[in-house]
């Protein structure tokens, strides 16, 4: 039996808990001819009051991340006769945490972060890996009290650094929510003859390639990277890219695709160089899969850019 949970996450006080009462309060959410179960990771201002909810509603508790394993959570699950679970998740604690400590047939439905407009942007200055291993993986983005003033754009950036994927809203005061449709255009022109990527816009040209690849398939691009080669790949063939920052030092992780032609050039590991190319989908030993393969139809070694590694800023 599959077990469907539904993850809130968000930083002390950033209103999940009234978020997830509407929710639970909500007819098109809680049916009276099923069990729910609420797990808190926390305790904030506001408590959840059962009487208010509904009987059909159980309710337990972990007061340490490492608390939660498989065993923890589906004796719980099993205790309340829950069909689904609804977590309200600690914002200081790793998201993998969770994920990885989910008994076999839960499966998470939707994740949805909540950020209090008033303190988003201090919290992504002071504590940014958090933000970002909760922006990851969420769904959808809810920036509760957002005043008249606040620049929206810089909520809206906040997200789209990290995330394209997730879904953005905003509600105010009074409680009116706007989904957002601000428009994010790339910082290159894929409908070029040649996508020509900028140093600075590498981190972004990886990331809308990986996520939306076949957009890509067939375009010729152009950017500079770094050479890794591998003992996997065949002769003549290498992977090219940079490393990529996407919070802080401790994240920073070589990303690139395999390139097969290396012109006249005796390349090795670490040598930087451009490289203009045919992006298709094939299968690679590297990759042990299909994936993104560069067939270099040009190439130059090359000085390394101002900033070696990329990033999002």
């Amino acid at each position: 039996m599959n077990i469907p949970v539904y993850l809130f996450t968000g930083f002390l006080e950033a209103g999940k808990t009234s978020f997830i009462i509407d929710t639970m309060r909500d007819p098109s959410f809680l049916d009276p001819n099923k069990k729910y179960l609420v797990i808190t990771c926390e305790e904030g201002e506001e408590e959840y009051d059962p009487e208010t909810i509904g009987e059909n509603v159980s309710f337990a508790s972990f007061d340490s991340a490492d608390a939660i394993t498989p065993d923890r959570l589906s004796a719980m699950q099993k205790r309340a006769r829950a069909d689904l679970v609804v977590v309200e998740y600690n914002g200081m604690w790793q998201i993998d945490k969770f994920y990885n400590a989910l008994p076999e047939g839960w499966l998470v439905y939707q994740e949805i972060l909540l950020m209090d407009a008033t303190t988003a942007l201090t919290y992504n200055a002071n504590m940014r890996q958090l933000v970002v291993d909760k922006l990851t993986s969420a769904e959808m983005v809810v920036f509760n009290r957002v005043k008249p003033e606040y620049d929206r754009m810089e909520l809206h950036k906040l997200v789209r650094g990290i995330s394209r994927r997730a879904n953005i809203c905003y509600e105010d005061m009074a409680g009116e929510i706007e989904f957002d449709s601000y428009e994010d255009p790339l910082p290159f022109d894929i409908n070029a003859p040649v996508i020509d990527i900028a140093d600075v816009d590498f981190a972004f040209f990886y990331r809308d390639m990986s996520e939306e690849f076949q957009k890509y398939v067939g375009k010729t691009v152009r950017f500079k990277g770094i050479v890794a080669l591998d003992k996997s790949l065949g002769a003549r063939q290498f992977a090219i890219g940079r490393h990529i920052m996407t919070c802080c030092a401790d994240d920073i992780a070589y990303r690139g695709v395999v390139a097969k032609g290396t012109g006249i050039l005796s390349l090795k590991t670490r040598d930087w160089v451009i490289v203009e190319g045919v992006l298709k989908e094939e299968y690679s030993k590297l990759y042990r899969a299909k994936g993104p393969v560069l067939t270099v139809t040009h190439i130059e070694r090359a000085t390394p850019p101002k900033d070696e590694v990329a990033t999002f800023y």
